[in-house]
């Protein structure tokens, strides 16, 4: 490793090409720069200084010395700055992974306030879907969950609260079959036409589904707004989330349809474990308790306004 001084000297006399311009440079006498030089080249036993030309160059050997010593004083900086950081309560890293349901963009607001914290704590945020929010934090690919459903399983450490309440409607194409039906459909007549349903992530179970009733046929898709734009041109049908499709149902580009069998509101959860309450998460966790936030996030936007 070379001290600041070495390297300071290895770009003086790159940058200037003279000895003398380079010793003015550090504020030094060419002899102590010359000096220097030469003690360089002694203690790696490799010509680092072309002295053949008129204007002095670093050899290759010295260019490589040069690059190198300088990543690893930058590389040595990081990792102090991060012994520092971790030491003060920060997190090296955070990773959060929220339910696909909830959208990005609304993070984004708290993710700028968290970076005015100048913690240094690198943020990765991730989705899932379904059982695969869950199963991140259990397998250790998430330090919080954001907007997971259904009730917390056992998972050592585990710790919770609800997020909100997210309400549903029965939704199909006004070009669809069942748009012409009257009354409350039945369990029948929706099990006669596909569903529409988002795919679960979750890689060790087979995964859960929403709204698909017992033996009916199902086109599986990657995320809520695929569902909704699939619902929309009339590929199948199923539930979606009433606040992201308010525009479609007023401009009647989706019809919402009573069902015999109502669903019940699914409750989102924020979740973590317990063992791991660094000042990032803990900031988090304070952010997500705050009602506007909370509410914002489940509820969500209209996404085709």
């Amino acid at each position: 490793m070379l001290s600041e001084e070495e390297l300071a000297l290895l770009d003086a006399i790159r940058e200037t090409g003279s000895l003398s311009r380079a010793a003015a440079r550090l504020g030094k006498a060419p002899s102590t720069v010359s000096h220097a030089a030469r003690q360089l080249e002694t203690r790696f036993d490799a010509l680092l200084f072309d002295r053949r030309r008129y204007r002095l160059q670093l050899t290759p050997a010295g260019l490589l010395l040069a690059e190198e010593a300088s990543r690893l004083m930058l590389d040595m900086a990081r990792m102090t700055q991060r012994v520092r950081q971790v030491a003060s309560g920060w997190e090296d890293r955070l990773w959060i992974v929220s339910d696909e349901i909830i959208e990005f963009d609304l993070m984004m607001p708290v993710i700028h306030a968290f970076d005015a914290l100048q913690s240094g704590v690198k943020l990765r945020l991730t989705h899932e879907i379904l059982s695969g929010t869950w199963e991140a934090l259990r397998d250790g690919r998430a330090d919080l969950i954001i907007g997971a459903t259904n009730e917390p399983p056992a998972i050592p450490g585990l710790r919770w609260f609800e997020l909100g309440v997210m309400e549903w409607v029965f939704a199909v194409s006004p070009r669809h079959a069942l748009a012409k039906l009257k009354g409350p459909l039945t369990r029948e007549e929706i099990t006669a036409h596909r569903a529409v349903v988002v795919a679960d992530s979750s890689r060790s179970t087979p995964g859960r589904v929403y709204g698909l009733v017992g033996g009916q046929a199902s086109l599986a898709v990657p995320s809520m707004r695929a569902k909704i734009l699939a619902q929309r041109d009339g590929l199948g049908v199923g539930w979606l989330p009433r606040r992201r499709i308010a525009s479609l149902l007023k401009r009647g580009a989706l019809v919402e349809k009573a069902t015999a069998d109502p669903r019940e509101p699914n409750v989102l959860y924020v979740a973590w474990r317990g063992d791991q309450e660094g000042r990032a998460l803990q900031w988090w966790l304070e952010q997500l308790r705050q009602p506007r936030l909370a509410r914002r996030l489940v509820q969500g936007a209209d996404l085709f306004v």
